[in-house]
């Protein structure tokens, strides 16, 4: 296969977009709020890519995300990922989020622990942050410690990480943080 392709595809939660290359997937795109703004998107990230019917390997990971999107479980794992010019750090993030069963989230600090890298809390947000292979890899399962923003990543489209966590019946609850353990609130009683 020469150069790269992309493609527009339908799912419950709005037309999304996938580019690939000869090596694998190069990016997923969850849909903006009109579909010229998804393709401008796609085309800004991936300006050599042509429009084209994707093979069968990409048809697998179509199939996949827009199962997910609908609340189904598919194992995306066997899709090849091009990690071209990603640092290798993110790779290792990236392959440790997709071991993130569905449903289930982890903190920052619990993927830099699980790397070996416990300092690394703010070099896996970066990387959760600029995740190209969203759903593939399901960055919007790793959450900020005692809070998290909404906001997914540039490939998340209007679309929020609560939005998917609720889609895969996880909830999206805050994880509490070592200032809130070491400091507990305590009850505010009525003054007589």
């Amino acid at each position: 296969m020469a150069g790269r392709g992309y493609t527009i595809f339908d799912t419950a939660i709005g037309r999304c977009g996938i580019a690939w290359g000869a090596l694998g997937v190069v990016g997923v795109q969850l849909p903006e709020a009109r579909e010229l703004e998804t393709r401008k998107h796609l085309f800004q990230l991936y300006p050599d890519a042509r429009e084209m019917r994707p093979h069968e390997e990409i048809e697998v990971a179509i199939e996949g995300i827009a199962a997910i999107l609908r609340g189904g479980d598919f194992d995306l794992s066997g899709v090849t990922l091009d990690m071209t010019g990603i640092p290798a750090f993110n790779q290792h993030v990236y392959q440790f989020a997709r071991t993130i069963p569905r449903g289930e989230t982890r903190t920052y600090e619990e993927v830099a622990g699980s790397l070996r890298a416990s300092g690394a809390v703010y070099s896996v947000a970066q990387a959760i942050g600029r995740n190209p292979f969203m759903i593939i890899v399901p960055c919007h399962r790793v959450l900020e410690a005692g809070n998290y923003a909404d906001r997914i990543s540039p490939h998340g489209g209007v679309i929020s990480r609560r939005r998917l966590l609720s889609i895969e019946g996880a909830h999206a609850t805050a994880s509490r943080t070592l200032f809130d353990v070491l400091l507990p609130v305590a009850p505010v009683r009525p003054h007589p």
